[in-house]
């Protein structure tokens, strides 16, 4: 990628992010209320959009980012596909990649 391509996408994502972001903190849901799976459907959107900055910020690719930004994205998802195991999971991603050191 170009660093025009590239700077374009980080401004771009800084503006989704918020959108994102002031979406989020307007939605006054309550937990297992009806507009929580709403509300939790942006802060996945707002983990991606952070995911993505790591993986196209210029420089080397900050693993101790991307491994939050990894986990981050697993705890919220495991909402909207249960089944699936993803809180057992990022626990363990959690324990073996140290993500919060």
């Amino acid at each position: 990628m170009n660093n025009n391509d590239r700077d374009t996408l980080i401004k771009t994502s800084w503006e989704l992010h918020a959108l994102v972001e002031r979406s989020y903190l307007a939605n006054v849901a309550a937990k297992n209320s009806d507009q929580w799976l709403e509300k939790n459907r942006l802060l996945l959107a707002d983990m991606a959009i952070h995911l993505l900055q790591t993986a196209i910020k210029p420089g080397e690719l900050e693993i101790s980012r991307l491994k939050q930004n990894i986990y981050a994205v697993l705890v919220v998802a495991d909402d909207f596909i249960p089944d699936c195991g993803l809180k057992n999971y990022s626990q363990d991603f959690l324990q073996r990649s140290s993500v919060m050191n």
